[in-house]
C-alpha cells in the first residue's frame, strides 16, 4: 500500500513563454471545499535572480491502482498583470510561501492525490520535542520515481524550538540535508492515529541556512527554514 503521504506532494516545473526554468516541490491543502498549491514564494517569483515564470506545470495522478497513470495540469500564474497566487508578510517582512488556488473542475474526476487540511495544523496544546524526527517530502534536484512520478522522503530532526521565531522571522530551522528543488515541500511528523493522512503538517521548507561559513574551509551547516505552517489559515481566508 501507498503511504498517503507521498500523494500529498507535488512536483513543479516552472515555465517562462513555454520554456521550461526550473523544478521545486509544492503539496495540496484544502480547505472549506477549495483546494490550493502550496509553495515557496520564491519558485513564482524571485526578484533577485530575475526569476519571473509565468506559469507552473504539475503532474496529478488519475489512477491509485496505477501510480503509472498521470496527466499534466497547467496553472497560470498572471491574469494580466495581475498575478494569481497568494502570499504573506508580517511584522518582520516578507514570509517565503505563496499558495494559488486551483481550478478543480478542470481536474481530472479520478485524481489520486491527498491534501492536508486545518485539522493537520499543530494544536496550540500539543508540543514537540526538540530533536523530533520529521520529514520533508519532495523533488530535490528534481529526482522522482521516473516510472511512478513519486516524490522522496528525506529525514529530518527539529532543530530548534518549536514555536520560537528564528531571528525574529516566522520559520523553525530543520537538521537535514537537502537540495535545490524541493522548495515549498510539506515538513512534516506523524502523527497518532490510522486516519486518511495521519500526519501533523508543521510547515512549509524554503531554503538552506548557509551562516557565516568560509566556502573553502568550513562545511555547510546542514540546516534549514521552515516557515510556520499556521501561515495557511491566513493565505486560504
Amino acid at each position: 500500500m501507498i503511504d498517503s503521504l507521498m500523494l500529498s506532494a507535488a512536483r513543479i516545473t516552472t515555465l517562462a513563454a513555454g520554456q521550461i526554468l526550473t523544478n521545486a516541490s509544492g503539496f495540496f491543502f484544502r480547505r472549506e471545499g477549495r483546494l490550493f498549491l502550496v509553495t515557496s514564494r520564491h519558485v513564482v517569483l524571485d526578484e533577485p535572480s530575475g526569476h519571473q515564470p509565468d506559469s507552473l506545470q504539475i503532474e496529478l495522478h488519475t489512477d491509485a491502482s496505477n501510480l503509472a497513470s498521470t496527466v499534466s495540469f497547467s496553472i497560470p500564474l498572471y491574469d494580466g498583470d495581475q498575478h494569481l497566487w497568494r502570499q504573506g508578510m508580517d511584522g518582520a517582512g516578507e514570509i517565503d510561501v505563496a499558495v494559488i488556488e486551483l481550478d478543480q473542475a478542470a481536474l481530472p474526476n479520478n485524481g489520486a492525490y491527498q491534501a492536508f487540511t486545518p485539522q493537520h495544523l499543530l494544536q496550540p496544546d500539543e508540543d514537540i520535542e526538540i530533536g523530533s524526527a520529521l520529514l520533508v517530502v519532495g523533488f530535490p534536484l528534481g529526482f522522482q520515481d521516473t516510472l511512478h512520478r513519486m516524490p522522496v522522503a528525506r529525514q529530518a530532526g527539529l532543530a530548534s524550538s518549536f514555536g520560537l521565531r528564528v531571528q525574529g522571522l516566522g520559520y523553525f530551522l530543520t537538521d537535514g540535508r537537502t537540495h535545490r528543488g524541493i522548495s515549498g515541500a510539506p515538513v512534516v511528523k506523524r502523527a497518532s492515529g490510522n486516519g486518511e493522512l495521519p500526519w501533523h503538517l508543521l510547515g512549509i521548507h524554503s531554503t538552506r541556512l548557509l551562516g557565516n561559513r568560509d566556502e573553502d574551509q568550513d562545511e555547510a551547516l546542514g540546516l534549514n527554514c521552515t516557515w510556520y505552517a499556521d501561515i495557511l489559515m491566513t493565505l486560504t481566508e
